[in-house]
């Protein structure tokens, strides 16, 4: 079995959101998509009213605000063309694909403008803090938040935006980094992530999933290796004007022969759910070719350093405290003794089928289960009044589960 911080009765920490008795419970995201349906299956497995839906494109064009009483769970705007159009179009104009790279910046804008936007809505209750997904979607500012609260983090290259791959390029010079990760400050899924390595005879490889094709940039499900630096500092001359978070590439521990590491979703404070990445590529997303590993093999190769493990995913969770739920991707390095924590992530909990680890707070539980039980919901929960429009009828577009900008872990 696997052992736990519970293991010994430690009670798991209760968040302090609640639902309140007769609270309109409703999901702020896009109708149809897996994310909202299982939590909808969630919330009626626990006995609640099935929740209302705020389209997320409805919120964005200002045709629909939720109502005074509502109490509203933040889903992630992905995996939609028309939302994403709306926030990413202006900036790409007539060259808007669902699958382009670039747009971030404007993205980010639109989407914590939008939030904000509810924070100051009056009679609305939040199961999340704007202000803090704000942070966990702009990768330098949660890098240095993490840094600051003593969280063990990547080596970050200083000194300020990076203009372009010439400027890139001095500075890893100089700071005598050979292998970086360089990350679109607001992106998601290793969307626009380049895996860069400098070999000792001026060899040159970038490892990433962005697929160069008449002078734009494309998400693909295929990751490929660029070794010309005509290529390389076109990615980078590209991906710079939407920011750009660089840090040191810190080698896996690996599992089967496979580079690893784990996705820990941490709620209302404690460890509930982990998953366990493998990959022969640098990023272990399993939708660019990823694996789920055995996580009880983990824990027998992480021996006593399991429960430090699972304490760094909650210190880092505890940066975030307005948040009942966040995803941190922890990267044990070899040997599995010790742990850096990669990312945080605000959505980080579609993870279907997962059940909470056992001893935990959360066994049996799935991730949205599991989110209920913290916010002690029970009924009754009121749903829409009688005659309301449905939200969920306000938007019919579709999904799509298989698209390169999947948000998986």
């Amino acid at each position: 079995m696997l052992t736990t911080p519970w293991a010994a009765g430690q009670a798991p920490a209760r968040s302090g959101h609640r639902l309140p008795p007769g609270g309109l419970l409703t999901v702020l995201g896009n109708p149809g998509h897996r994310r909202v349906t299982l939590f909808a299956a969630a919330a009626r497995a626990a006995g609640l009213p099935e929740p209302a839906v705020l389209p997320w494109i409805d919120l964005l064009r200002g045709t629909h605000r939720p109502a005074p009483g509502t109490v509203l769970r933040i889903e992630s705007p992905g995996e939609d063309e028309a939302v994403d159009a709306l926030l990413r179009g202006p900036v790409l104009g007539a060259g808007y694909a669902p699958t382009r790279v670039e747009g971030g910046a404007a993205w980010y804008a639109g989407v914590t403008a939008a939030l904000r936007t509810l924070a100051a809505t009056p009679g609305v209750g939040l199961l999340g803090d704007p202000e803090e997904i704000a942070v966990m979607f702009d990768k330098r500012r949660t890098h240095a938040l993490l840094s600051a609260a003593g969280v063990p983090v990547p080596r970050a290259l200083a000194g300020g935006a990076v203009t372009g791959w010439e400027d890139l390029r001095a500075r890893l010079d100089a700071a005598g980094l050979r292998r970086v990760f360089v990350k679109p400050s607001h992106g998601s899924s290793a969307s626009g992530v380049v895996a860069l390595e400098f070999g000792p005879r001026g060899q040159l490889r970038a490892t990433t999933s962005v697929e160069l094709a008449d002078g734009r940039m494309h998400n693909s499900l295929r990751v490929r290796r660029y070794q010309e630096e005509r290529q390389v500092a076109e990615l980078v001359d590209r991906l710079a004007p939407d920011g750009l978070h660089v840090e040191q590439w810190v080698p896996k521990a690996s599992q089967s022969g496979r580079s690893a590491d784990l996705r820990v979703v941490v709620v209302a404070g404690r460890v509930t759910h982990a998953v366990v990445r493998t990959s022969d590529l640098p990023m272990t997303n399993l939708h660019l070719g990823g694996a789920r590993g055995s996580l009880e093999l983990a824990r027998e190769a992480a021996g006593p350093a399991w429960p430090d493990l699972l304490e760094t995913a909650e210190r880092a969770a505890a940066c975030f405290p307005g948040s009942l739920m966040v995803g941190v991707d922890v990267l044990p390095t070899a040997a599995w003794r010790r742990t850096v924590v990669g990312e945080v992530n605000a959505f980080g909990d579609l993870l279907p089928r997962l059940t909470g680890l056992p001893g935990g707070p959360a066994e049996g539980l799935d991730t949205y289960a599991a989110q209920l039980d913290a916010l002690g919901a029970v009924p009754p929960v009121a749903a829409a009044p009688p005659g309301a429009p449905d939200p969920a009828t306000h938007s019919t577009h579709p999904t799509h589960p298989n698209h390169p900008r999947t948000e998986q872990p």
